[in-house]
Formats: C-alpha cells, structure tokens, sequence
C-alpha cells in the first residue's frame, strides 16, 4: 500500500487507528484510510500546492459531481482565482494501468466541469494535458504549467 512514486516526496501524517494505517488529508482536513488510490492523492495534492503553487484554498479533494442522476466524485479539482474549475486530476492506485477507462472517466466528470487542463496519475505515470477547444483536441504537456490559475 505505501510504495514509492514518480512524485516528489512529501511528508505525510501517517497514523494507525484500529490497527489501519490512515493518512492525514490537508484538504479535508481529516484523517483518511490510506488506500493505495489514496497515497497517490495525497501525494499529488502536496506536489500542486508545494511543486506548481497552488494555493491550498484552490484544491478541492473528491469533488461531489452529478452524472445522470448518479453523485460521482473527481479526486481533486483545482479552481482559478474566479473559482472557475481549470484542473481535473484522477488518481489510480499504482497497480492501475492508465488506459482508456481511465480517460472516460476524467471525459465524463470534465463533461460537467469544462476545464482546460486534464490529468491521470497512478503515482508513477502521469499524462498532463491541455484541451485546445477551437480543434477539439489534446495537447499532451510535460508537468501542469506553473501560473494556471491566474
């Protein structure tokens, strides 16, 4: 479950209750079973506000969406300074290959959210990417661009 990633590290509250290793959420502010899904998000979330300054205030973790009736959750939403969301991170536990699902996924919650900017991660590979709306593509990027929220 606790496994090195491809993610700058970090150091997180880790703390056993009731014989289970949980994780301390800075966005949540809670304490959290540490899956591996969740290892990864708490690590990402740490590498956007302390790699690509994000402010914490502008990073929502498990953002409640409405998909045909049905409550989803995006692992983590970045905003703008408008509050306007312009990130949408999925995160996969390290074992998950990111693949088409994947994608479909991140497709559908960006159906309701329209940002710019789409990621996958499992912790050890990421795709980054910019939505170009006037040739209704993807541009594959290196890393989130630093200034994405101005």
């Amino acid at each position: 479950m606790i496994e090195p990633l491809n993610l700058p590290k970090t150091d997180l509250r880790l703390k056993k209750i009731k014989g289970v290793v949980h994780v301390w959420c800075i966005i949540r502010k809670k304490n959290l079973v540490c899956t591996p899904e969740e290892w990864v998000r708490q690590h990402f979330i740490h590498y956007l506000i302390n790699d690509r300054n994000i402010p914490i205030g502008l990073i929502a973790s498990e953002y409640p969406l409405d998909y045909n009736g049905r409550l989803k959750r995006a692992d983590i939403v970045v905003f703008n300074t408008k509050q306007e969301p312009i990130l949408i991170v999925e995160c996969k536990s390290p074992k998950i290959n990111l693949d088409e699902n994947t994608l479909f996924q991140i497709a559908q919650y960006n159906f309701h959210l329209d940002v710019d900017f789409l990621c996958l991660t499992n912790g050890i590979d990421h795709i980054y990417s910019e939505i170009d709306r006037k040739k209704g593509s993807l541009h594959y990027l290196k890393e989130i661009p630093l200034g994405i929220i101005d």
